[in-house]
């Protein structure tokens, strides 16, 4: 049975992990009848939004794991424990906290940093060949951490132009998609779809992409 790893930044999509888009990941994933092991880093969240209005709070402070937790039911595990040989592929579904917990992009662009142990894993995967599949904004972290390597990843975030020219800058290459479908880099063995990206889409047609998405990893797996 492969065994699948997937990371999470929390829980909500403007400080977390994309509630909606990490659900159809895990959904898709069951139905393969996969096994899975969620991870998040054991951190603060850069900061705690209100999804009502969309403001910062200035006094809310929120672990990024303990969020997460929210969402799998409590079934995570600390990232510094995932253990690249004991995964045959690698998701990173989206939300806005892939861009500011697991790494710095939502601030700093291509000139991000990147969260330790999120990077190890990322390359050890890659360097492994096994296949890794970025949802809506993950895409642009799995190009910044091969750019710092120069390796090139082909990856989608949609049709966001300021996004794809970062991913631009950060070493890699952006292809436009529909949110429905799905980007496939052969030679990196990196599968991405857009999901939210296309903020005014609907969750039948992110559905639609995640599937394709691991379907597409699943079948990757050697």
């Amino acid at each position: 049975m492969p065994k699948v790893a997937v990371v999470l930044s929390g829980c909500g999509y403007k400080d977390g992990a994309e509630i909606q888009e990490t659900v159809i990941t895990l959904l898709e994933l069951d139905k393969a009848g996969v096994e899975v092991q969620c991870f998040a880093p054991d951190i603060q969240q850069e900061h705690v939004v209100n999804h009502l209005d969309g403001q910062i709070s200035s006094y809310r402070e929120r672990s990024v794991i303990e969020e997460a937790a929210r969402i799998v039911r409590g079934d995570i595990v600390p990232l510094t424990d995932a253990v690249e040989t004991e995964f045959d592929a690698l998701v990173f579904p989206g939300g806005f906290g892939v861009a500011k917990n697991l790494c710095s992009f939502a601030f700093d662009g291509a000139a991000c940093a990147v969260d330790g142990e999120v990077e190890r894993l990322i390359l050890a995967m890659h360097k492994a060949g096994k296949p890794i599949g970025a949802i809506c904004i993950s895409p642009a972290l799995v190009a910044r951490v091969l750019g710092a390597e120069d390796i090139c990843a082909k990856v989608t975030v949609g049709n966001d132009k300021e996004t794809a020219q970062l991913i631009r800058d950060c070493g890699g290459e952006h292809v436009n998609c529909h949110v429905d479908d799905i980007v496939i880099d052969e030679k990196n063995n990196i599968v991405s779809t857009p999901a939210y990206m296309y903020s005014t889409t609907t969750i039948t047609r992110v559905n639609a992409g995640i599937s394709k998405l691991v379907k597409t990893v699943l079948e990757r797996i050697k």
